[in-house]
């Protein structure tokens, strides 16, 4: 089966096939991906590395946060994509982007003002949890329509904390 997964505007087509092998676009990766106790988190060892992913499901897009990045993704198979790109709704370009907190953590920075102009993959907020700094990035261009969070608040998983139109 093939996937056509987007992370950060960047697109890999992924294979995985009959056998059980991973092909990332067009090639084999040795890649073990096994869950730890908890729902969200993962064990990932690539090229001999070993790494641990807390991955979860949003409203249709995949949050993935990976050495202290948070990066956001989505994954169609092969009838999907078809679908998505006859309909030219693969990637939404417009709208309000809403950066939630991935995890309970400590807001240290918010390198951002409400009505600044930010580029695709700008950080911010960067929040400290698990004794881990994690840059939160804009998928997209926008305006930072609101800052819902301040440098030395704690915060929840899933409480907004900027809002970029």
């Amino acid at each position: 089966m093939k996937y056509i997964t987007t992370i950060n505007d960047q697109q890999f087509e992924i294979e995985i096939r009959p056998d059980g092998s991973l092909w990332v676009n067009g090639e084999q990766r040795r890649i073990d991906f096994l869950p730890l106790g908890e729902a969200s988190l993962y064990s990932i060892i690539a090229d001999n590395l070993s790494m641990e992913a807390l991955v979860e499901e949003r409203d249709g897009k995949w949050e993935i946060l990976l050495r202290g990045r948070l990066y956001m993704g989505t994954v169609l198979d092969e009838r999907a994509q078809l679908l998505a790109a006859r309909r030219s709704t693969a990637m939404d370009d417009s709208g309000e982007i809403s950066i939630r907190a991935p995890m309970p953590g400590l807001v240290v920075a918010v390198p951002v003002e409400e009505g600044q102009e930010v580029e695709a993959g700008q950080t911010v907020v960067i929040l400290e949890s698990m004794k881990m700094e994690n840059e939160l990035k804009v998928p997209r261009k926008g305006v930072v329509q609101r800052i819902s969070c301040e440098v030395g608040q704690s915060v929840e998983q899933n409480k907004l904390l900027v809002t970029v139109i």
